[in-house]
């Protein structure tokens, strides 16, 4: 019996962030070193283009980091497929087939692309790329037959469109080659959309909040000691506010099960007066490294040598089109235009 297929990835537009890590990287590595699924892992480049295309040197070095991002929290290319989306031109026909079953007007009411057009201020000027950016999950998803799909909560809605497009194609083609899946959300529902360090409902590049996989000790020092926390907390014994404050927000997020006891006894020394703000910091700086320091070191160590990193890359993407091909090849079967 084969093994359940699952099928991630993320957009390479900068180095990834601990809002990546809890949301969908720890899971993956979790899924992987459990033996019992195929996995396929990407790079959505061609993705990132939609509201990147003048920007593709961004893209193209983003690449590197996001690699090496991913081998350094335990993603294994011998264990996973690990491939680059613009290498795969199956992905992109896969893409037309199925922008002819969704109308416009659907892909305008996902939620997760409205509150991105929003975040963005597109205005008036939404690339066309980006406004059918679901359809190209659609692809990447289907490509690979994939069962599951670890995302973040917030992706939600770009499963049921797939899971939607799934059903529409097979029912217009009377087949039943493409394969409904479904998501694996983070289990820590807080984690699956991390906000930034200032306060801001999500982590994002765009925004600078972020604490990122390959930031240095001092640099994550520097960024764990500005953060947000209660405004009205002036002295050490005002009584603080424990809602809105992401220091305590952070440790209930990266704190393991011997840090729970401290967690709950410092928020109720917090809420009464009596603790300040500098040392609760300091407390999330020693979790939080506890998880950074083995993977900045794993970072540097691949870093050494990009060469093998690309050939990786390279190796993985040529697995990947080999099984994108046979799904396009179905796929243009039951649509009745494989004419040769």
């Amino acid at each position: 019996m084969s093994k359940p297929i699952i099928l991630t990835g993320d957009r390479p537009t900068g180095k990834l962030h601990l809002g990546h890590y809890v949301g969908s990287l720890k899971n993956r590595v979790a899924l992987q070193n459990e033996d019992k699924y195929k996995m396929f892992i990407f790079l959505a480049d061609q993705q990132a283009l939609t509201d990147h295309a003048k920007e593709s040197e961004k893209i193209q070095e983003s690449i590197g980091n996001v690699a090496l991002d991913y081998l350094s929290v335990g993603l294994d290319p011998n264990k996973s497929t690990i491939f680059i989306q613009s290498q795969i031109p199956e992905l992109a026909e896969l893409t037309m087939y199925y922008m002819n079953l969704v109308s416009l007007a659907r892909l305008e009411r996902n939620p997760t692309v409205k509150t991105e057009i929003a975040q963005k201020g597109f205005g008036e000027s939404i690339p066309s790329g980006f406004l059918v950016y679901p359809i190209s999950q659609a692809a990447d998803i289907t490509a690979f037959k994939a069962n599951f799909v670890p995302v973040g909560t917030d992706q939600k809605p770009m499963i049921e469109q797939t899971r939607e497009i799934v059903r529409s194609f097979n029912h217009t083609y009377s087949t039943d080659c493409l394969v409904e899946p479904q998501g694996i959300y983070p289990e820590n529902e807080g984690a699956g959309r991390l906000p930034g360090i200032d306060g801001n409902a999500k982590m994002s590049k765009s925004l600078g909040n972020g604490i990122y996989l390959s930031d240095d000790v001092d640099t994550v020092r520097k960024k764990v000691m500005s953060m947000y926390t209660d405004p009205n907390h002036i002295r050490i014994e005002d009584p603080g506010q424990i809602k809105g404050n992401m220091v305590f927000y952070y440790l209930d997020i990266f704190g393991r099960e011997e840090d729970k006891a401290n967690i709950t006894a410092m928020k109720e020394e917090y809420q009464k007066g009596g603790l300040g703000d500098v040392k609760t910091k300091r407390f999330l700086l020693e979790i939080l490294e506890r998880e950074l320091a083995p993977i900045r070191e794993r970072r540097l160590e691949y870093a050494k040598d990009m060469g093998e990193v690309f050939r990786m890359l390279e190796k993985g993407s040529q697995g990947a089109r080999a099984t994108a091909a046979q799904t396009l090849s179905q796929v243009k079967e039951a649509m009745g235009i494989n004419y040769f």
